[in-house]
């Protein structure tokens, strides 16, 4: 301890805050399948969390809370509740022009029933307000959502209802209207994870409907598939898909995933092979188990690459954060299926 100390003793100022910064609190209250978004303001990292699934994970304890934490503070900030009556589940959330944008989710009801839900709202973190905005076209949860242009919101594939979509929905945040972009070619699924670098994205497994059992009732399973779109500079409703190369292992189910501008390359982290309900057990009643696994498409390469395992399996995520030098999550399922507020950072936190 005192070699510890010494140490930190010869730390500059700088030196000792960055260290601080690097350990980010959890949230004061844990939340899984919780939206996400950040970005800079004011030269300063904000951090965002929308709704999801409180501890007792029944439907009980779904979420209308907000939180939001700056680089610099010692903890969490409690924002303004959604404006809903009710907690949402699986919503996506972007940061564009220092402006929150939230989409969707589901309701659960107390007979287990689930509904999607069409309401979105455009939230100011400096005046501390939501504003409605166009409901979407086809109500959506469990999307992937990406920001194109710093203008476009586009939220591709995700469960409607009672079935998985194809569509690619965009929301013009500038003339404030929906449109439909080019179908999602691939396998529509629920939980599925990606990204946007430039022009072209990647998505990534999920979960979708495989067939029925003896007594009728829907399958579920992962999906083990990667596609790469290509936006149309001259019209974003246009988008070209190839597939991509087979995935080693298994499709995994609610990975964190997001654009890597800097490495130029589409990240993916966390996640589990089982298809399970909010709950975290599966829907063959299998507890589901967090992976640590962390890859990429890379757009150099031109193929999928292994890296690192990040130091805290976890899954039930919305996003992939990055964070000064690092990436991380906030909140999400981890083992045990336990929720927690935990901000799990990709290289760990010592």
């Amino acid at each position: 301890m005192l070699a510890l100390i010494t140490g930190m003793a010869m730390l500059t100022a700088a030196e000792i805050d960055q260290a601080e910064q690097k350990c980010l609190p959890p949230m004061p209250v844990p939340h899984a399948n919780n939206a996400v978004a950040a970005g800079v303001m004011h030269s300063k990292i904000h951090l965002f969390s929308f709704a999801g699934l409180k501890s007792g994970k029944t439907w009980q304890d779904t979420s209308t809370e907000a939180y939001m934490f700056v680089e610099g503070r010692k903890g969490w900030e409690r924002l303004p509740d959604l404006p809903v009556e009710e907690g949402r589940l699986a919503a996506t959330a972007e940061l564009v022009n220092e402006r929150i944008y939230y989409f969707g989710g589901y309701t659960v009801a107390e007979d287990g029933s689930e509904k999607s839900t069409p309401e979105n709202f455009e939230y100011n973190p400096y005046d501390r307000t939501y504003t409605r905005i166009p409901d979407m076209p086809v109500p959506t949860d469990d999307a992937v959502s990406f920001v194109y242009q710093n203008r476009y919101i586009y939220l591709v594939s995700g469960w409607h209802d009672v079935g998985n979509i194809r569509d690619v929905q965009v929301y013009d945040t500038l003339d404030k209207r929906w449109f439909k972009a080019t179908d999602y070619p691939g396998t529509p699924v629920f939980g599925h994870a990606g990204g946007i670098v430039g022009n072209q994205f990647v998505i990534a497994d999920g979960v979708a409907v495989v067939g029925k059992d003896e007594n009728g009732r829907r399958k579920f399973d992962t999906v083990n598939e990667g596609w790469m779109g290509t936006i149309d500079p001259a019209n974003p409703a246009k988008i070209t898909y190839r597939r991509l190369p087979q995935l080693p292992g298994r499709g995994h189910y609610r990975m964190a995933g997001e654009g890597d501008v800097e490495g130029n390359r589409i990240l993916f982290a966390g996640g589990t092979p089982t298809a399970y309900n909010y709950s975290g057990i599966g829907y063959d009643g299998t507890p589901a188990t967090p992976k640590a696994h962390v890859f990429a498409w890379d757009f150099n390469e031109g193929n999928w690459v292994a890296l690192e395992d990040k130091v805290t399996p976890t899954m039930d995520h919305r996003g992939l954060v990055r964070w000064q030098d690092d990436w991380l999550t906030i909140g999400g399922l981890y083992k045990g299926q336990r929720v927690s507020g935990a901000v799990s950072m990709m290289s760990g936190c010592k």
